[in-house]
């Protein structure tokens, strides 16, 4: 029996409650649900005239996966072929499908223009690529299947449970992506809910923890360390200590952003997490790894990449990380160093609570108090600052920690 139904004006959860049978959208384009409660969308024609005329059906995919906008448009797709006088359906359009590995770089080259952390793209990039998608990375996106997602999956579901469930969604929208590009119909095989929830253990309660700090008593020595490397990447992290910066922000720090007369760093709202330009007071001691770097200039980059992606791309955003490592010191990461600040400038400083965490770019108050204060503290910013940067410099012990402040 055919329904007739318009489907714009049903809700998602009438949808999700029609009883079996075809329902009919108009134009050729019906959603099928069948007594186990999958809907599927196909495109109706009839071929050939008189007594040999034949009704024949093309799939274009399930439902949720393939939205009604999506349907509709491809059941216009199927009539403009049947007009030209082609089946509805391309059966040569395999050999235009790309790989998995294509369609992740070309999603991540589209989706990635509006991520402003550059360590987010390379976790992007790495789990899924070699590391962890190995397998499907020449197949066509097509042919990619739910076996093929669980061979990925299983062996770090239970081991690294959040590892595993990034890598899920992460493959989940690489295949979305190719079915809106019209490279996949049906279910998608990364799918969680009513797909591999029936198929993969309930997974360990996700622990999100605090990035490791290294207690600040113990960055001044750790600094002397740094500052006897000679490596690109000891200046950067040495600059990222002194301005209590993030990874991203420094990694991806050009020149234009530097003011090295008045002392400052801007940094511009689209590279901030907040979205907010960002500015930062320059020490003494910061400037002192800027000038000669200024001086050398090769790229636009304060810190250029060091591999065969050449001085137009900056610094590995692995590179402060393995710096650590190299200094036996890899238990600790790059981003600790902001809470090794704050404690500092809490524990051992006079300073304001909102002169610390503007120093973190972070939000402090409501609303209607963040609307009064228009000043971002420059000034006394610029006398905490110094006063790290003092206390970088000279190495005490615990018993002799003192009190500073403005």
């Amino acid at each position: 029996m055919v329904r007739s139904l318009n489907l714009l004006a049903e809700t998602a959860i009438r949808v999700k409650n029609l009883k079996p049978g075809r329902y009919s959208d108009g134009g050729g384009l019906y959603l099928m649900v069948k007594k186990t409660g999958t809907k599927s969308w196909t495109f109706v024609h009839f071929k050939g005239s008189g007594a040999s005329r034949v009704w024949k059906e093309a799939g274009l995919g399930s439902y949720p996966s393939v939205s009604l906008k999506d349907a509709r448009i491809a059941a216009a797709n199927c009539r403009d072929r049947l007009r030209r006088g082609l089946d509805p359906v391309d059966t040569d359009a395999k050999a235009e499908v790309p790989t998995f590995a294509v369609c992740a770089e070309d999603f991540i080259a589209e989706v990635g223009k509006s991520w402003r952390n550059l360590k987010h793209r390379a976790q992007w990039e790495m789990t899924l690529g070699d590391a962890y998608c190995k397998s499907i990375r020449k197949k066509l996106v097509s042919e990619v299947t739910t076996a093929d997602v669980l061979e990925i999956l299983k062996p770090v579901w239970q081991k690294k449970p959040e590892t595993a469930q990034r890598l899920r969604g992460r493959i989940e929208r690489v295949l979305d992506f190719a079915r809106a590009s019209g490279h996949r119909s049906g279910e998608n095989p990364a799918l969680w809910r009513g797909h591999l929830q029936h198929l993969l253990a309930k997974a360990k309660k996700l622990s999100r923890g605090h990035h490791p700090a290294m207690p600040y008593a113990d960055v001044p020595a750790f600094v002397k360390r740094l500052r006897a490397a000679e490596a690109l990447s000891a200046k950067a992290l040495d600059y990222l200590i002194l301005t209590a910066a993030r990874s991203g922000e420094v990694l991806g720090m050009k020149w234009p952003e530097l003011d090295l007369v008045e002392k400052v760093w801007t940094v511009p709202a689209e590279r901030m997490k907040a979205g907010k330009e960002h500015r930062v007071p320059l020490t003494d001691a910061a400037l002192a790894i800027l000038l000669p770097l200024s001086e050398a200039r090769v790229s636009d980059y304060v810190f250029p990449g060091e591999t065969k992606r050449g001085p137009e791309a900056p610094l590995s955003v692995m590179a402060m990380t393995m710096q650590m490592r190299r200094m036996d010191v890899g238990h600790y990461t790059p981003h600790g160093f902001r809470s090794a600040f704050r404690d500092w400038a809490g524990d051992q400083t006079s300073f304001p609570r909102e002169v610390a965490e503007a120093a973190l770019a972070h939000k402090v108050g409501d609303a209607v108090e963040n609307a009064y204060r228009r000043s971002d503290a420059l000034e006394k910013r610029r006398k905490l600052m110094a006063a790290w940067s003092n206390f970088l410099n000279a190495p005490a012990s615990k018993g002799n920690l003192r009190l500073v402040g403005g």
